[in-house]
């Protein structure tokens, strides 16, 4: 087994511990929490790659296919979540969906706001996106990953609790 999937490993029972102890509730009935396997099928989808203290984690740079952080290079797509980056399923824009960002349906607290890194141009969003992402209680920032990165920074710095998910700045569509 790699070290990425062993950090994975060790992360799944914190997160169902985690996610069994608060309750999440962003409407006045009570959401129920995730069954066991629906918490897999979201490991599945978003790999682990690493846990960064909250007070360095930083974007550094960011290149056509990736992004530095933390003198880190990361290849492809990114989340970011509770200062966990995550690797992410889409490869571009037209691939974000309400489903590659259901992780925001069982994280708690969820993030203030989501940085959504576009690539190398603004994209609309779609009205079912903004839907979810309204329903969740966060505010969306949709940018080119440039920006993003960035926005990220300044945000996290100041202690803001936000979320980021990046396409590479190479990606056009």
């Amino acid at each position: 087994m790699t070290a990425r999937g062993q950090k994975a490993l060790v992360a799944l029972p914190h997160l169902v511990n985690l996610l069994r102890r608060e309750p999440v509730s962003n409407s006045p009935r009570l959401r129920h929490l995730p069954s066991l396997r629906r918490t897999f099928s979201l490991y599945d989808q978003i790999n682990l790659i690493d846990s960064i203290p909250e007070d360095q984690l930083r974007f550094q740079s960011y290149d056509d296919t990736g992004f530095k952080i933390n003198n880190i290079k990361y290849e492809g797509s990114l989340l970011i979540v509770e200062n966990k980056i995550m690797t992410w399923t889409p490869k571009t824009f037209a691939e974000i969906t309400v489903e590659s960002l259901s992780i925001f349906k069982v994280v708690h607290p969820i993030p203030e706001i989501l940085i959504l890194g576009c690539g190398k141009q603004i994209q609309p969003i779609s009205p079912e996106l903004r839907k979810f992402i309204r329903s969740t209680g966060m505010k969306l920032e949709a940018v080119d990953s440039r920006n993003a990165a960035s926005t990220y920074n300044i945000l996290n710095e100041e202690g803001r609790p936000v979320a980021a998910a990046l396409i590479p700045y190479g990606v056009t569509s």
